[in-house]
């Protein structure tokens, strides 16, 4: 693995004003194969670009080649989730703020000669983060614009409602201990709690499961094994596959929800070779396709 040269923030004219982006660059004399625009985890309403699931991930792909713009998006208000009849707070940012932000941080990364070619650029994110990247793909998709050459997903929430899990993975969700579960009530306050509201229908950019799907890139899914949010990575890569998108699926085995924020773990290694993998990996008709 090299060393990460350069780390550098700036604050970006976004759409909804100021936007921090903090851009991690390989070190000189490592050739620049791909970039990532990379949006961290935290239920919507947690995470900045200190965490592990944001600065490591990204420290540790600029190593392999990979420039990563990681983007501070602006965050929805607190809310205790596992408390489903807390009012919500007051404040913060909701959809579509997030959501235009990492849009717009892809388009501004792809143009903004980082030493990395337009059609050589992906957009990923994990947990809430993945939404909003997998949201992202969407907006891309529909303005007819370049769409990323594809798309990294860990973990990702894709619903609003979590899918129903199969036995093998209701075994392990039914083991987990309380502050690691995510039951359906407390996914859905998290999730009108991101949108302002609990009322449907539900914009295809806020949860894109179960949307139309067709023409978006290649998509890398990485779950986490004991993981309730894992029956939302799975489905979703189901309605892609089915949709005609080429998809990789990994469960990432003995893992729970988050396993990006631990480095030290062998499942996060593990995790961060495999994305490093898909990213640095040459797929010629899919830059093609980009252009």
């Amino acid at each position: 693995m090299g060393r990460v040269s350069v780390v550098g923030d700036r604050v970006l004219r976004g759409p909804h004003g100021d936007l921090p982006v903090r851009v991690y660059e390989p070190a000189a004399g490592v050739e620049r194969v791909a970039g990532l625009v990379w949006a961290h985890g935290g239920a919507f309403m947690h995470g900045d670009l200190d965490m592990p699931e944001s600065d490591w991930v990204a420290r540790s792909l600029a190593a392999d080649g990979v420039v990563v713009v990681s983007v501070d998006y602006q965050l929805a208000p607190e809310l205790d989730y596992r408390e489903p009849a807390a009012p919500q707070a007051a404040g913060g940012a909701r959809f579509p703020v997030a959501s235009e932000e990492v849009t717009f941080a892809y388009g501004w990364a792809r143009d903004a000669g980082l030493g990395v070619g337009p059609e050589r650029w992906s957009l990923g994110g994990a947990s809430a983060g993945g939404n909003l990247a997998a949201g992202a793909s969407l907006r891309l998709r529909d303005a007819g614009g370049p769409r990323p050459r594809s798309v990294v997903l860990a973990y990702p929430v894709a619903h609003y409602e979590l899918p129903a899990a199969g036995p093998e993975l209701a075994a392990k969700i039914a083991a987990l201990p309380p502050e690691r579960d995510f039951p359906p009530e407390a996914m859905r306050a998290m999730g009108a709690n991101y949108l302002g509201r609990s009322d449907l229908p539900i914009s295809p950019y806020a949860h894109p499961g179960g949307q139309d799907l067709r023409g978006l890139p290649p998509t890398f899914v990485v779950t986490s094994d004991h993981d309730a949010l894992r029956s939302s990575g799975e489905a979703y890569c189901a309605e892609l596959a089915a949709a005609g998108v080429d998809v990789v699926l990994v469960r990432e085995d003995g893992t729970y929800h988050g396993h990006l924020n631990e480095p030290e773990t062998a499942g996060a290694a593990r995790s961060i070779a495999r994305i490093a993998d898909w990213l640095t990996t040459d797929r010629t008709e899919t830059e093609a396709a980009a252009r």
